[in-house]
């Protein structure tokens, strides 16, 4: 029988930092609580933290992210050179097959919701 996952539970953080060739600066702490995920890893929901720095991202194709900030203050900037800033109590999402820039300029924790399809 599925159950309710109440974001209250205790999780065990996973804790990492961006890769060395996508670092742009500073060299954050990521933490990130998963707090549910489908069997077939198409759904993940959880919380993640960060300290300040930016980073180059490059989303799959099949790959979506919603999230609401909690606290803190981000900036996505797209290959355009269009910047998007998302603040405690704001939500964005970020569309498969972005590329751009995740730049944490004041330490973030939020909600996220990350959603694999198929690939257009």
């Amino acid at each position: 029988m599925a159950a309710i996952t109440h974001f209250s539970q205790s999780v065990m953080p996973v804790a990492d930092q961006p890769r060395a060739d996508r670092l742009l600066e500073g060299n954050p702490q990521r933490h990130t609580w998963t707090h549910y995920e489908t069997a077939d890893e198409a759904l993940s929901c959880g919380i993640w933290a960060c300290e300040p720095g930016a980073w180059r991202i490059h989303f799959a194709a099949d790959k979506h992210e919603f999230f609401c900030v909690m606290e803190g203050l981000v900036r996505l900037h797209d290959e355009a050179g269009k910047v998007v800033e998302v603040q405690a109590g704001e939500a964005a999402v970020i569309p498969a097959g972005f590329v751009g820039v995740f730049e944490v300029v004041q330490a973030v924790r939020k909600y996220f919701v990350v959603c694999q399809t198929a690939a257009s």
